[in-house]
């Protein structure tokens, strides 16, 4: 292997395994439309690859536009076996959850269908900011 090809892979190798690093792993809901008002943007339409975060992620407002990569990992009940559809969605953080624990994100239900049967209700997931 030449020299400038040993360090290409190299550079991918640190780069792959630097994102693998930051994804958070956690769960992941859904809620349904309307979704404005929301907390970061009041009546603005944010469209529906959108996510509310947990008091912890959302800081206060201060992830409010911050864009995640979220993909299913697996399910958390007996429900449906095989809920991931093996993709993952890029989405906006611009409201609250609430009701959500630490790691935990409530997706859109467009931006949940696009990683996981909706019928799984909650799912295991890895998220990491973009």
């Amino acid at each position: 292997m030449g020299f400038m090809t040993r360090v290409f892979f190299l550079i991918a190798m640190v780069a792959y395994l630097t994102s693998v690093a930051h994804a958070i792993a956690g769960q992941a809901t859904f809620y349904t439309p309307p979704y404005v008002p929301s907390s970061c943007f009041g009546f603005e339409d944010r469209g529906v690859m959108i996510l509310a975060a947990n008091s912890g992620l959302f800081a206060n407002r201060a992830a409010c536009g911050d864009r995640y990569r979220v993909t299913c990992t697996g399910r958390t009940n007996d429900g449906v076996l095989n809920p991931c559809t093996g993709r993952s969605v890029d989405v906006t953080v611009v409201d609250l959850c609430p009701g959500c624990a630490a790691n935990q994100v409530d997706l859109s239900q467009e931006a949940f269908a696009v990683i996981a049967n909706t019928d799984a209700g909650r799912i295991n997931i890895e998220y990491n900011r973009i």
